[in-house]
C-alpha cells in the first residue's frame, strides 16, 4: 500500500481549500490511503469524507506539545510514503520530519523546511490562489490534475436544512473573527432591506448569535431568520449549495461556498483578493471599495480595529443590488 498524509493545522478556510489537494491526490490513483491531520475543531469538515481514511486531530488547547508528541508517534507508526505539509509553522515542520516518510514536501517559508525533501516558496500577494500554491507543492512530488475544493455533506446534513429550502432563499454570513474583514453592520442591514421579497437566512457560529440578531432587528425585513449556532459546518454548506445567492466576508463561509460551487458574493474590506483567498465558484462576485485607499490592505489577516480609526475600506463599499 502507498500511503500519503496531508497536514493542514490552520483555520477552517485553510482546511476547506486543502480539500482541493485531496481531490487531486485521489484522482491520481497513486495512493491507496489518504490521511489528513487538522487542528481540533476542524475535523467535522471532513466527517464521512469518501476519500479520507483517517483524520488525525491536534488539540492545541490541551497540552499542545504533549499532544503533538503523541501525534508524532502515531504518524510515524504508519510509515507514510509521502507527507504533504500545507502549513508554514515549525510545529508542523517538526511533525513532518519526525514522520520519517520517504518524501516530505512543504513550503520553504516553514522554519524547518531544510529538513524537507521537496519544497516550494509560498508567495502571497501576487494574485496566485491558495489552491494553486498548494497545487505547486503537490506537483513537486508527482503529476496531479488540479481540482477545486470540495466538501461532502451527508444526506442527513441536507435533511437538516430541507425545512429552510422550501422556496427561493438568500444566505448571509455577516460575521468574521476579525473586525476589519467584516462588512459594517449598517451595510448588512442595507443589503437585507433590498431583499424584502426574499427569504433571508443569517448563518454563523453560536458566538455570532447576538451580532446577527442585532442586524436582523435593525432591518425592516419581515422574512429574515437568524440561524447562528443552529447548523454545523457541513449543514451550512448544504444550505449554501441551494441558495439563490450567498453573501460573505473574506472568511470561512466564502470557502464553504467554493466547496459547494455555489453562487457567492464576497465583500473584501481590509484584505484584497490578490492574497489568494477569493471565491472559486463558477458564479462568484467580488465587491470591494472603489476608493483608492493608501492604507489598504493593512495586513494579511484582519485586525481587531481599523489602525486609522475610520474603516473606510468597509464603510465605502457599495452594497446596492438590482431588485429582481
Amino acid at each position: 500500500m502507498k500511503k500519503i498524509l496531508v497536514i493542514q493545522t490552520a483555520f477552517i478556510g485553510d482546511v476547506i481549500l486543502a480539500t482541493a489537494a485531496i481531490e487531486s491526490i485521489h484522482d491520481s490513483k497513486a495512493y491507496d490511503q489518504i490521511d489528513v491531520l487538522v487542528r481540533k475543531g476542524n475535523e467535522s469538515l471532513l466527517a464521512d469524507h469518501p476519500f479520507i481514511n483517517k483524520v488525525y486531530v491536534w488539540d492545541k488547547k490541551q497540552g499542545k506539545y504533549k499532544a503533538l508528541m503523541r501525534l508524532s508517534k502515531e504518524v510515524r507508526k504508519q510509515q507514510y510514503d509521502v507527507v504533504i505539509n500545507l502549513q508554514r509553522y515549525a510545529s508542523s515542520g517538526w511533525l513532518s520530519f519526525r514522520s520519517k516518510a520517504k518524501i516530505v514536501a512543504g513550503f520553504k517559508n516553514n522554519p524547518l523546511s531544510f529538513l524537507f525533501t521537496h519544497k516550494v516558496m509560498h508567495e502571497i500577494g501576487n494574485g496566485t490562489h491558495e489552491v494553486d500554491r498548494n497545487q505547486q507543492l503537490l506537483n513537486e512530488v508527482g503529476e496531479f490534475v488540479k481540482h477545486a475544493p470540495k466538501l461532502y455533506p451527508t444526506e442527513s446534513d441536507f435533511r437538516a436544512v430541507r425545512q429552510y429550502s422550501q422556496s427561493e432563499f438568500i444566505v448571509m454570513a455577516p460575521s468574521s473573527v476579525w473586525f476589519t474583514k467584516q462588512l459594517p453592520k449598517n451595510k448588512w442591514v442595507e443589503l437585507i432591506d433590498q431583499l424584502q421579497h426574499k427569504q433571508v437566512y443569517l448563518i454563523g457560529a453560536p458566538s455570532d448569535e447576538k451580532y446577527l440578531e442585532e442586524i436582523k432587528t435593525a432591518s425592516a425585513h419581515q422574512n429574515c431568520q437568524n440561524l447562528a449556532g443552529e447548523l454545523s459546518l457541513l449543514q451550512s454548506a448544504a444550505l449554501i449549495k441551494n441558495a439563490e445567492m450567498t453573501y460573505v466576508n473574506d472568511s470561512a463561509p466564502l470557502h464553504l461556498a467554493s466547496s459547494m460551487n455555489a453562487r457567492v458574493t464576497a465583500f473584501f474590506c481590509s484584505t484584497v483578493p490578490d492574497f489568494g483567498f477569493g471565491p472559486l465558484s463558477d458564479e462568484s462576485f467580488i465587491i470591494q471599495s472603489s476608493h483608492d485607499l493608501e492604507c489598504r490592505p493593512c495586513g494579511l489577516h484582519g485586525k481587531s480595529s481599523c489602525p486609522k480609526g475610520h474603516f473606510d475600506c468597509g464603510a465605502t463599499i457599495d452594497v446596492t443590488i438590482e431588485a429582481k
